[in-house]
């Protein structure tokens, strides 16, 4: 890409062009490193990999690399595309068999089309293999990274299910979960890609806390787009947190103001686990009624602009450009 384009805003397809040949190797690595002795394994692993997804966790691994080694070339960087996309993706089916979800982007849920105890072991397969991936590194930051990871996104699952059904979800528990099941690996990607791209420990750091804010924001829309959203562009059922127990924050700020005769129409669903005896419109006009929709946005937008003002404090380049176009991508999505 020209530099003629620095401090004009890159649209998606211009952000992907920066990295769309290292994208593609992400994809083949993926696509070899999932191939299993047990067939189902590979089955799974390529169902996955084959219902579509931005690639955004890889993207951000490999332009936080090549904004911290200037644009170079970096097979490290590759190899932890490929392993941050795999963890995501064993957390995916994981998540799916926890929520007993039936749809993934549109299509059916491996849980669906394979039993829930094969879809856990493929899961913790995946995980293991991307974390062989990322040992070929010999690199302990990198392993110790990734362990602090995969810890932090175990106990925001364990954080989920104690909190299943429960009404009175706190924001301070929210943002607790968010940290742990989504930022955090937002997170990760970043100070991985400073990390093998050579970049001292402030920078790191920096690109860090970026994409911290950058994932929170992330979470915050996707919970948005849970009530928000055509089922068509969102892959799966709306509502659908609700009709699984999940609180999230558009809930969350309008419970604050709610009558009691609200808080009884939320617990139904809670308790039935469906919009049955309390139609999702009527929850949708709750929350609307609170601003709870324009509030949980409100908060996403101030996420992005943490992420921004820190991305705002590198050097100029068309990586830090993407980087910082990135969080609009975050914010403006439909899905």
């Amino acid at each position: 890409m020209a530099f003629s384009r620095i401090g004009q805003a890159l649209t998606a397809r211009e952000i992907r062009e920066l990295v769309s040949a290292e994208l593609e190797l992400v994809e083949r690595e993926i696509s070899f490193e999932s191939v299993a002795a047990v067939d189902v394994i590979t089955a799974i692993s390529s169902h996955l990999q084959g219902n579509g997804g931005k690639r955004l966790r890889p993207t951000v691994v490999l332009l936080s690399s090549k904004l911290c080694s200037k644009g170079a070339v970096n097979e490290s960087a590759i190899r932890m595309g490929a392993v941050v996309e795999m963890i995501h993706a064993a957390t995916l089916i994981h998540d799916d068999v926890i929520d007993d979800a039936r749809t993934r982007r549109g299509k059916p849920s491996a849980n669906v089309l394979w039993s829930n105890q094969t879809c856990v072991l493929a899961g913790d397969w995946l995980y293991m293999q991307a974390f062989q991936i990322a040992l070929r590194e010999r690199n302990c930051a990198v392993l110790d990274l990734l362990i602090s990871l995969t810890q932090k996104m175990v106990q925001g699952e364990l954080i989920q299910l104690d909190r299943i059904g429960r009404i009175d979800v706190t924001e301070g528990e929210y943002r607790k979960l968010v940290d742990k099941k989504t930022a955090s690996l937002f997170s990760a990607c970043a100070r991985l890609g400073a990390l093998v791209g050579g970049a001292p420990g402030t920078v790191e750091a920096d690109l860090g806390e970026y994409a911290w804010s950058l994932g929170m924001a992330f979470q915050l829309v996707d919970d948005v787009l849970d009530f928000t959203a055509r089922e068509s562009v969102l892959g799966k059922p709306v509502g659908n947190d609700l009709r699984e127990g999940k609180v999230t924050l558009p809930l969350i700020l309008a419970l604050q103001e709610a009558t009691p005769g609200e808080l009884e129409a939320v617990e139904t669903v809670l308790r039935d686990r469906s919009y049955e005896r309390v139609p999702l419109k009527s929850i949708i006009a709750f929350i609307t009624k609170y601003r709870g929709i324009d509030r949980a946005r409100e908060q996403a937008r101030a996420y992005t602009a943490k992420a921004r003002a820190i991305m705002g404090q590198f050097p100029e380049s068309p990586y830090q450009q993407a980087l910082l176009a990135v969080t609009d991508l975050v914010t403006d999505r439909d899905r």
